[in-house]
């Protein structure tokens, strides 16, 4: 088979094009495949960044073949009190201010990274919008409290 990668940025895509894999720029929302194209689409640790969560899964929708399967990857807030403070602390504290010592700029960076995760849309809103969009056999599967994998079904 062959993988496409598809990111909004130019400046990545340039990056990536060492990897020979081919590269298409678009955006979640308004993928530039034909409908039913695909078998597989995937996305790691970006919904946080998609404004219209129901336009892109419509949209993955669409350029998936039926029977096409979805796995999105994706960092959540952890439920609970206490989850919720330890990973404040060490990906909101501990995480940026090592990262401040070795290289200022990721310091900003993992501060940013915390700030999505403390705001992102929760698991059950995400799995109402692959619904909404037709997907059958969704689920999440949720791994130490933060890490989630989402499955869906075309």
């Amino acid at each position: 088979g062959t993988v496409l990668g598809l990111d909004p940025s130019a400046g990545m895509l340039a990056e990536a094009r060492a990897t020979g894999a081919p590269l298409l720029q678009g955006r979640a929302e308004q993928v530039p495949l034909p409908g039913a194209s695909l078998d597989m689409l995937t996305m790691g640790y970006a919904l946080r960044h998609v404004a219209d969560l129901g336009a892109a899964f419509a949209e993955f929708h669409r350029v998936l073949r039926p029977g096409g399967r979805v796995l999105l990857l994706e960092i959540g807030r952890p439920e609970g009190r206490l989850a919720h403070g330890l990973a404040r602390a060490y990906l909101g504290g501990v995480v940026p201010a090592l990262c401040r010592l070795a290289a200022p700029r990721a310091g900003t960076l993992m501060t940013y990274y915390w700030d999505t995760i403390e705001a992102c849309v929760p698991a059950e809103a995400i799995l109402g919008h692959l619904r909404g969009a037709g997907f059958h056999d969704v689920g999440c599967e949720t791994s130490l409290g933060i890490f989630r994998a989402y499955t869906a079904t075309r």
